[in-house]
């Protein structure tokens, strides 16, 4: 094989390993210049900033690729010749590396235009406070020209609208954007490929992939934590992201210089841009959350009362309220029943006690004496007066409703009495909430000021 019909076989190869955008814009410029010397190979390029980039980065693989097919190839030299003779040179060579290699669909060319979730653009996404900045944060960097920072570091708990706005960033880019390309991965993907490459010695083609794109997007980056390979070979990403100006963002459960086992050049990169934190978001935002995602829902009839009851218990994570808000209304709709309070709560009952904050039986036993002005002491006793069965009761209802302690347990905290009364006096109470009005209200009051 002599070294036009090699040079015809490396650029098919170049351009299925980088994708046809950075193929385009850097490699097929290149043109094979006539030597005499068989141990040489001298590649041409029309301006002396191509063949610098050229050299820095695909140096040792034009070399191996070359060596893969001519063994007594040693060197690969990268020159800057007259732009008319690389045409020229072009020209010639074009034909038999269309022949020889068929154009790559984008869509295969390396995973460059993502699929993102619809559902998550930025109208979509509700704001207060508590995002505004990383929001903001996020359509700027969504606008085409040049980033006015990168990278970008969103980060916050789980489930607070990180990997939302990272998929709204990347719909809004490349609509913008038609012709640029973009990537998003978890960082366990990240690790995943770079493992698989370095196992299967090609980790060119890794680092080709994602440093060839104009957006990259990596989400948890916490799950790299300790993985020292991968960390260095992300810094280096990060590195020429930086470098080149282009588009680059980061989540993460904390703050840059927060995050555990991660390296401190590498925490000090991803601060130099922009880090925007997500604070939980409060009360009126989950309210506003809620009567959004219930748009979405044609045919889904939820009372204002229940939507309150659950932006006031879950609390943690938007996305664990937008789920019990689908969960509560496809059991509505399967089972044929209508959305009230009482069936939210035993619907998600475990959801609604495991996100609230954790109230103790002596917490509710000091209410309800306080309420009532009895002592607190009397509702362990044996005395079966009205004036201090009926509050017994209602503590009994209050603990079974706000605790996740058991039948029994309840039971003992209330004077060693068995789990049957326990459950005679949930009843009693839910029986009496429902035609007494007085009963009702206390046990109103008294949840809303336990809860608070």
């Amino acid at each position: 094989m002599d070294q036009a019909k090699a040079w015809t076989r490396v650029r098919g190869n170049l351009r299925l390993s980088a994708g046809q955008r950075l193929f385009d814009q850097w490699l097929k410029p290149i043109v094979l210049i006539d030597g005499s010397d068989a141990e040489t190979v001298r590649l041409g390029l029309p301006s002396p900033f191509m063949t610098n980039w050229v050299k820095g980065h695909y140096a040792e693989r034009l070399l191996m690729e070359f060596r893969a097919l001519l063994p007594e190839v040693r060197t690969v030299s990268v020159e800057t010749v007259d732009a008319r003779a690389t045409r020229e040179l072009a020209a010639e060579a074009a034909e038999p590396v269309a022949a020889a290699t068929p154009a790559t669909p984008r869509s295969a060319a390396s995973g460059e235009r993502p699929r993102f979730d619809s559902r998550f653009t930025f109208d979509r996404f509700v704001t207060d406070t508590s995002n505004r900045v990383a929001f903001n944060a996020a359509k700027a960097l969504a606008e085409p020209g040049k980033p006015r920072f990168s990278p970008l570091y969103l980060h916050s708990s789980t489930g607070q609208g990180k990997t939302h706005l990272m998929h709204a960033i990347g719909q809004a880019f490349l609509d913008a954007v038609p012709d640029a390309t973009a990537i998003y991965m978890p960082a366990e993907r990240f690790m995943f490929e770079f493992v698989r490459a370095v196992r299967e010695k090609d980790t060119f083609s890794f680092k080709a992939r994602l440093r060839g794109v104009d957006l990259l997007m990596i989400d948890d980056l916490q799950f790299i934590a300790g993985k020292e390979s991968t960390q260095e070979e992300f810094f280096h990403t990060v590195d020429e992201f930086m470098r080149e100006g282009k588009r680059l963002v980061i989540a993460a459960d904390r703050s840059p210089l927060a995050l555990e086992g991660i390296e401190a050049r590498l925490a000090s990169r991803l601060g130099s841009g922009l880090a925007a934190d997500i604070k939980p978001a409060e009360l009126g935002l989950r309210r506003t959350i809620l009567d959004r995602k219930l748009e979405d829902m044609p045919g889904a009839a939820v009372p204002g009362e229940v939507l309150d009851l659950l932006a006031a218990r879950i609390s943690s994570s938007v996305r664990e309220l937008e789920g019990a808000l689908n969960r509560l209304v496809a059991y509505a709709q399967l089972n044929g029943e209508t959305v009230t309070t009482e069936f939210a709560e035993s619907v998600l009952g475990e959801a609604l006690r495991g996100s609230q904050r954790r109230i103790t039986i002596d917490e509710i036993q000091k209410a309800v004496s306080s309420h009532f002005d009895v002592k607190q002491l009397d509702l362990v006793s044996q005395r079966r007066a009205v004036a201090i069965a009926r509050p017994r009761q209602i503590a009994m209802y209050l603990a079974k409703r706000l605790t996740t302690r058991s039948l029994p347990e309840i039971g003992r905290k209330f004077g060693n009495r068995d789990h049957s009364t326990v459950i005679h006096a949930v009843r009693r109470i839910e029986e009496l909430r429902g035609t007494d009005s007085e009963i009702d209200g206390a046990v109103r009051s008294l949840m809303r000021q336990l809860e608070a």
